[in-house]
């Protein structure tokens, strides 16, 4: 390189405009060109220019000698800087991060994968602004570089590096939608990237805040009234998947800048206590307020429906879709039951305490009992949500400003489930249980018996008493099919509830299904619901006996079969005790025959498989499947040759039983 030109190079990145800190002086034993003078990149970017710096790492406590155990405090900084033409709005942040890292503070964003800090985010994390959720342009705000850009300090705990590593993660991205980011340009401790608008991108057209964006659940947070140092918010939460759902829901969102909770309609927070106001911060600012009446000052309050009994009451109840004991449906069980709305009274701190100062709260999370597990984004500002007018006139009210919070439902970790599937077949007497663990071993003395261990065939009878009782059958079974039995016997499955599939019949026209759901809690689940996708044979679906079935076909839900109770049988009850001292417990049941017809499906082999379910869901929740199902005699599997010669000998001495029978 020319020496005029390298010293080009070497001033154009001295301005401190850019203020990034690049962290590098420690790291003398490497050769980077990024030493002397990191990439111009964002000169050279007509987008949104977003950069990655590592600052330091220092070893932690304790110091051990294994290097994968040894941990590592460190800090980086992230850069964006909006170059373009147009604002970028709810700007989100992807850092690929992959060292195990541990977040415990961000500065000028939070991590909208939820989770209180310090939260792990080893496989990579987005983050979102705040309080700076939007990027304006430089042609808006005459250069103003405290509008167009936002610096994201990062610190942490990392694992698993050697001293002089540097631990960058694999990628940044700007996780918008509708922008597209090329691969980073990497320097040692130094990563940038220039993102711009994809050009097929076919989103609404932008008006002045963010159009409103389609979840499995969609929160909406609106102010209704704004006062000095105080306003009145309304939270409705709308269910829009098919099979979302919720049970004694519980919300929890985080207050930013030290709002507290002062009173509330339809709904209450565990918690109410104003003491937290009194010692801290509030008290310090509103000294001569009377904090007696306020519900709650919790930084991370915990909210909850309340029940039917306080639906007419004039001081906490007494509005619409609110008071049911946090039940919220699927609109195709009942659709006024697929909303829930609640009110509160917020009150706000210096400097915020302007009528226009407002901001939502942050880090929203939402379960259930035994429900789907949501994923929450961070609130995004929306046009003002419109009312009908209150009185009944011709006329539209509108929101003084309205945040969507949108929560999608996601897959179950494995061995973190809440409900599983076991599978039977007329055409073999070994049914398969649920898998070993399937809904965790975390309260299991794993001493006494194998986590990872490969669960026992049993027989059919043994799915109807609880697994403590199992024990004895399962070896009795497995010494008469000469199976060997294990020194350490797998751990039970542990769900509250538990799905059986089993083929009933198999004919030339079509087959049949016998669906059985057992509730081995104490608790009883009422207006229940269960669904199964069915890839192959759910063309031809006909009827089931003893549910209401409907059929489902969307984007999210193909070829699934939507079973509910019938009126009077919408009651999952919960484990009672047996008639006699002794004997084991009865756990709640509900069963039904489901017909198929093989017109629709030619070709279906129900005994290779093609009549049990690859999915199966109870209440929302997607249930752990048996890693096999049961085969016949003729049906050679992609198993070990052990194991087909195994399913041989069974099917000789059962043949040799019939024969002397």
């Amino acid at each position: 390189m020319p020496l005029m030109k390298l010293i080009y190079l070497v001033f154009l990145f001295i301005p401190l405009r850019i203020q990034l800190c690049h962290g590098q002086a420690q790291y003398d034993d490497y050769d980077d060109p990024a030493k002397a003078a990191p990439p111009p990149g964002q000169d050279n970017c007509n987008g949104v220019f977003m950069s990655y710096a590592f600052t330091s790492r220092n070893r932690e406590l304790p110091h051990v000698k294994n290097v994968t155990a040894q941990s590592w405090a460190f800090k980086s900084i992230a850069t964006i800087i909006n170059s373009g033409t147009e604002e970028v709005k709810g700007w989100k942040m992807f850092v690929g991060f992959h060292h195990r890292e541990i977040l415990v503070a961000v500065s000028n964003a939070v991590v909208v994968d939820g989770g209180d800090l310090p939260l792990a985010v080893g496989n990579g994390t987005i983050v979102a602004g705040y309080p700076m959720t939007d990027l304006k342009t430089s042609i808006d705000t005459a250069g103003d570089y405290n509008q167009i850009a936002v610096q994201v300090e990062f610190t942490g705990t990392m694992f698993g590096l050697q001293e002089k590593a540097i631990p960058m993660p694999k990628t940044i991205s700007l996780a918008n939608e509708g922008w597209k980011c090329p691969k980073v340009t990497k320097y040692t401790t130094y990563m940038h990237t220039c993102c711009k608008k994809d050009p097929k991108y076919k989103g609404k057209p932008r008006g002045k805040y963010l159009p409103k964006q389609y979840g499995d659940l969609n929160i909406m947070y609106d102010v209704m009234k704004s006062y000095e140092g105080s306003y009145e918010a309304q939270v409705t939460m709308d269910n829009n998947n098919p099979l979302g759902r919720l049970d004694h829901w519980n919300v929890t969102w985080e207050w930013m800048r030290g709002e507290f909770i002062y009173s509330m309609r339809g709904a209450y927070t565990h918690k109410i206590d104003y003491s937290d106001c009194l010692y801290g911060i509030a008290g310090q600012f509103l000294k001569d307020f009377d904090f007696t009446q306020v519900m709650n000052c919790q930084k991370r309050p915990v909210i909850t429906d309340l029940p039917a009994t306080r639906a007419n009451d004039s001081n906490i109840g007494k509005i619409p879709y609110c008071c049911r004991n946090g039940t919220l449906l699927p609109p195709l069980m009942d659709e006024s039951k697929a909303r829930s709305i609640f009110q509160l009274r917020v009150y706000k701190l210096p400097p915020d305490t302007s009528k226009t100062v407002l901001y939502p709260p942050q880090r929203w999370n939402i379960t259930g009992v035994l429900n789907p597990h949501y994923k929450c984004g961070a609130p995004m500002r929306v046009d003002p949500t419109e009312f009908p007018e209150p009185t009944g006139l011709q006329a539209t009210t509108y929101a003084i400003a309205s945040w969507q919070i949108v929560c999608n439902i996601t897959k179950p970790e494995k061995k973190k489930t809440k409900c599983c599937v076991s599978f039977s077949a007329y055409y073999n007497d070994s049914a398969i249980p649920c898998s070993t663990c399937a809904c965790g071993c975390d309260d299991v003395d794993t001493d006494k018996c194998n986590p990872n261990g490969r669960t026992m065939l049993l027989p059919a009878d043994a799915l109807l008493v609880p697994f403590e009782n199992r024990t004895a059958k399962a070896k009795a079974f497995a010494h008469l099919k000469h199976r060997p039995v294990p020194k350490r016997m797998p751990c039970p499955d542990n769900c509250g509830v538990s799905i059986n599939w089993h083929i009933n019949s198999d004919y030339k026209t079509g087959w049949t299904a016998r669906i059985t759901l057992f509730n081995w809690g104490e608790t009883q689940f009422e207006d229940w619901f269960t669904a199964v996708e069915m890839k192959k044979a759910y063309p031809g679906y006909e009827n089931v006996y003893s549910f209401n079935g409907t059929k489902l076909n969307s984007v999210k839900n193909k070829n699934t079969l939507f079973f509910q109770g019938l009126p009077g049988l919408n009651y999952l009850m919960g484990e009672v005790n047996g008639t006699k001292k002794n004997d084991p417990r009865v756990p709640g049941k509900q069963q039904s025959v489901v017909s198929f017809t093989k017109k629709q499906t030619p070709g279906i082999n129900i005994r290779h498989g093609d009549g049990f379910p690859t999915k199966v869901f109870f209440n929302g929740e997607e249930c752990a499947l048996p890693d096999d199902f049961p085969r016949s005699a003729g049906h050679i599997s992609q198993a070990s040759i052990t194991a087909v010669i195994s399913i041989a000998i069974l099917t000789f001495l059962l043949m040799q039983t019939d024969r002397f029978h």
